[in-house]
């Protein structure tokens, strides 16, 4: 079927012959003809990068009356990269209809300026639900008028906590009106938006429910956890020609990532909530613009990004639930295209990855992290092929080739591909010749005193001042051991659990004997007997039985929630030898989170985010070449 046989007028047609669609994929055929033909309330079911844009963006333009210059059409999405895309997309579409305006609703941006342009006579309002509600407080808006509301990516909204939101929103408006629903998965919250405001709605569905799309590879390897971000270099190195998007948990997490890759020297930058939105806006359109190698997201941040050309998806952790796996695997094999996601676990969670095969039904094939001969490999072929496809600039170099042939001219055509392919092979053979094996040969041991790591237990948390990074620098001032073997560290309110290669135990274990304070508090660290993912929120318990006269606290030491008339005190200050982390230190102590005075005069700062010089599991390596040089290639939070 073609868009002409969907009933599309002329104006319309003309807009997307230019943008390049030749015939409508399934969900845009589905969706189209359905609604060009009837007003009815619709849920569309399809994977990302299906052109739902374009299966609502179409009918909803052709019911527009132009002459009308208020709000006929709304649609909520659930981040501000989407809505911002969703409007582009719709402007594109409009191109040749006269008197179209359609206007982005978003935080991040100034409301007044938003206003304005609604009250200027947009018909269509693309926004983020927490934005519309403000709009509402402020009588701003009137959606009484309503003909058309649109539900893109329903699923997100709710798992953003937008339920609310969404309830004021929708009943603000005409119950006349037809409601749109389209999402990737249906959850039964969804399925509960559905059956209270939408009217008898028809199912439109391309594929099964959680279902990924066909076109995608799904890989995974599996690495002990401190080695996580080596096995991401060596994939990304494996792919000397991927572009693609690295997610991650957390929005600290996203960070770090990102700046680990640039310090060696790949493409890459960051997308998460907490940059404002000018420094989302120039993350983005690097990437779309292919300046950008990997883009390091956050899920959140993430939605919205429709850029066809991506050609792999890598989840440095696995997500929460099977329905962000399947928006994150459709980031790529967009518009028809066929892509890879690839997932780096450590053994135990292997499970997950049964579930999201059952769930989503798809394969995910176990792959060896490529070895350093693999990668060399890679690279070789790769910079022979680009060598073989360069474009030769004749008028260009004609003057510069004289001098070149007579200084190569004692020089055969074997020796010269040789010598100019070793020029570059060279780099990456030196750097891989001794690279260890980063596979997991059968589990990471995570149970206390057990296997090749050992989980440890600190009575240090974020309310003595410390995030992940910082107390990993802490812990390896204080052990005079390197950042990177202290790893797994998930730091609570008031404790903290960390991660230790089993023969380091008693190293750690010595640093009691030296009474070490922050704070004016004791630092104490135990061997935790507690499994990693077996809860511990900061709720948990943990008590132990301990006497000392000088750290002003009973027989019993008790850590999280007070049970049973248990409590923690920590009493007077220690004295002495023991070296002071915290306050004011004078003498030859050293002082973390506060002024240091002394005969050092050594000051470091523990408590606020900041890059260690040593990476975690990445053995200190740095890339043999940097994107600037070498194999040189130009690639392209809840309102």
């Amino acid at each position: 079927m073609t868009f002409e046989e969907l009933g599309l007028e002329p104006n319309l047609l003309k807009a997307i012959t230019d943008l390049g669609f030749t015939s409508p994929t399934p969900i845009q055929e589905k969706t189209i003809s359905t609604l060009q033909k009837e007003k009815t309330d619709v849920v569309a079911l399809a994977q990302t990068g299906t052109g739902k844009t374009a299966a609502f963006g179409l009918p909803m333009l052709s019911i527009i009356d132009t002459a009308k210059k208020y709000p006929q059409a709304l649609i909520l999405a659930p981040t501000r990269e989407l809505c911002m895309q969703i409007t582009k997309d719709l402007a594109n579409y409009a191109k040749y209809m006269s008197g179209v305006k359609v206007t982005a609703v978003y935080g991040g941006a100034r409301i007044d300026a938003q206003i304005r342009d609604i009250k200027s006579g947009s018909q269509i309002i693309a926004a983020t639900p927490g934005r519309l509600c403000d709009l509402i407080d402020r009588k701003a808006i009137d959606l009484s008028l309503i003909q058309v509301v649109v539900l893109d990516e329903a699923d997100e909204m709710l798992n953003m906590g937008f339920k609310d939101d969404l309830d004021i929103i929708l009943g603000k408006t005409s119950s006349g009106k037809n409601t749109w629903l389209f999402s990737a998965t249906m959850p039964k919250e969804v399925e509960r938006i559905a059956s209270k405001y939408m009217n008898s709605p028809l199912e439109i569905s391309v594929g099964k429910k959680n279902q990924g799309a066909e076109n995608i590879e799904h890989v995974y390897y599996v690495v002990s956890s401190r080695e996580r971000y080596a096995a991401l270099k060596r994939v990304v190195d494996y792919y000397p020609e991927i572009f693609g998007i690295v997610f991650c948990r957390t929005k600290a997490e996203t960070q770090e990532v990102a700046d680990h890759l640039i310090k060696d020297g790949y493409s890459a930058d960051a997308l998460h909530g907490d940059l404002s939105q000018s420094q989302r806006d120039f993350v983005m359109k690097r990437f779309r613009n292919n300046a950008l190698q990997m883009l390091v997201a956050t899920d959140v941040a993430a939605r919205g990004i429709d850029v066809s050309n991506i050609t792999h998806v890598i989840n440095y952790n696995l997500p929460e639930d099977a329905e962000n796996y399947t928006h994150r695997s459709g980031r790529t094999a967009r518009a028809g295209k066929s892509g890879i996601s690839i997932s780096i676990v450590t053994s135990k969670e292997t499970g997950k990855i049964k579930d999201l095969e059952r769930i989503s039904q798809k394969t995910f094939k176990r792959s060896q992290v490529p070895n350093g001969v693999d990668v060399c490999e890679k690279q070789l072929f790769n910079l022979v092929k680009k060598l073989h496809e360069v474009e030769v600039k004749d008028e260009e170099i004609e003057k510069f080739l004289p001098i070149i042939y007579e200084e190569l001219k004692d020089l055969s055509k074997e020796e010269l591909i040789k010598r100019f392919i070793s020029e570059e092979f060279n780099r990456f053979y030196t750097y891989y010749q001794n690279a260890p094996d980063l596979n997991s040969a059968g589990g990471d041991a995570r149970e206390g005193g057990s296997g090749r790591s050992t989980r440890f237990f600190i009575n240090m948390g974020m309310l003595d001042g410390f995030n992940r990074q910082s107390l990993k620098d802490f812990l390896a001032d204080v052990t005079q051991q390197p950042a990177r073997m202290i790893f797994n560290v998930d730091c609570k309110n008031s404790f903290s659990f960390f991660e230790t290669e089993s023969k380091l135990v008693d190293t750690f274990i010595a640093v009691n004997a030296k009474d070490v304070e922050f704070n004016n508090r004791k630092v104490s660290l135990e061997v935790s007997n507690r499994k990693m993912g077996s809860g511990g929120g900061d709720g948990e318990r943990k008590s132990f039985s301990k006497s000392s006269s000088s750290e002003g606290y009973g027989a019993k030491k008790s850590y999280g929630r007070s049970e049973g008339g248990s409590s923690r005190g920590f009493g007077n200050k220690s004295s002495g030898s023991s070296r002071s982390y915290g306050n004011k230190s004078e003498g030859s102590s050293r002082s973390y989170g506060n002024k240091s005075e002394g005969s050092s005069g050594e000051r470091k700062s523990f408590g606020k985010p900041f890059k260690s010089a040593e990476k975690d599991g990445n053995r200190d390596e740095k890339r043999p070449f940097r994107r600037d040089g070498g194999f040189k290639k130009s690639f392209g939070s809840k309102d």
